[in-house]
C-alpha cells in the first residue's frame, strides 16, 4: 500500500502540471522553472562558481562554504560532497553503477522520490553506464530501479551522468572507503522524463558506487 500510495502521489503531482501547462507557453514554463531554481539557491545559501574556478580547485566544490558549480551549457549545478574511494570509469569502459538518491520536485518544494527511505529503501538503483571517449550513456535496469518503476523509463536523466568525469566509482571494502556523493540542481531538459515533459527543476542527493 505504501509503493501504491507513493507512485499515485507522483502521479498527482504529474496530473497537477499538466493542468498547468494548458494554460501557459513553453516560454512561461521555463521562467518559472528558472524562478524556482533562483528560490531553491537563495533559499539554501548556495554560493556559485563558475567552471573556470571549479577547474583551478581541482575539479572540487567548497561544501564548507556550500560551493554549487554551475555548468553552463546543461544548466546543471553540481556540488561534490565526497569524489569517493576507488579510480574515475575510464574511456571505453562499462561497468554497473549503484545509486541512492533522493529527488525534489523545486516547483512544489516537496520531496517527490526516494530509494533511500520509505518503501523503496530496499531498492538500489542500478544503471549501465558506458565512457565513449568523454561522452556518457547510461540506461536503469528495470529489474532494480525505482527511477523505472515510477516514470516507466530506463533513460537515465542526463544531469546525472555529469558528475561522473569528476568522481570515483569504488565499493565500501575497508573502514575508510567512501562512496562518491554529490548534491545536484538539475532543469527539466537534463532530468527524468516527467520533469522534462513537464517542465519542472530537481535537486538530487546522490551516491555512486560501482557494481559488481
Amino acid at each position: 500500500m505504501k509503493k501504491i500510495s507513493f507512485l499515485l502521489g507522483i502521479l498527482a503531482v504529474v496530473l497537477a502540471f499538466s493542468s498547468c501547462n494548458k494554460t501557459e507557453t513553453y516560454a512561461d514554463q521555463l521562467d518559472r522553472e528558472n524562478e524556482a531554481i533562483n528560490a531553491y539557491i537563495v533559499k539554501h545559501g548556495i554560493k556559485v562558481i563558475s567552471e573556470e574556478q571549479f577547474e583551478k580547485q581541482g575539479n572540487t566544490t567548497d561544501v564548507s562554504k556550500n560551493q554549487y558549480v554551475l555548468f553552463a551549457s546543461s544548466g546543471v549545478y553540481m556540488q561534490i560532497i565526497d569524489k569517493g574511494t576507488g579510480e574515475p570509469l575510464k574511456k571505453g569502459e562499462t561497468a554497473t553503477v549503484l545509486c541512492r538518491f533522493t529527488e525534489n520536485n523545486l516547483i512544489t518544494d516537496t520531496l517527490q522520490l526516494t530509494n533511500s527511505i520509505l518503501y523503496f529503501g530496499k531498492t538500489v538503483d542500478k544503471m549501465s553506464v558506458t565512457n565513449t571517449s568523454g561522452t556518457y550513456t547510461a540506461s536503469f535496469d528495470p529489474k532494480s530501479s525505482v527511477m523505472y518503476e515510477a516514470y516507466r523509463s530506463t533513460s537515465v536523466p542526463a544531469g546525472w551522468l555529469i558528475p561522473l568525469q569528476y568522481i570515483n566509482l569504488g565499493r565500501l571494502t575497508t573502514p575508510t572507503s567512501k562512496l562518491a556523493k554529490v548534491k545536484l540542481i538539475v532543469p527539466s531538459q537534463q532530468g527524468q522524463i516527467n520533469a522534462t515533459q513537464s517542465v519542472y527543476p530537481c535537486s538530487y542527493d546522490i551516491t555512486y558506487q560501482r557494481g559488481l
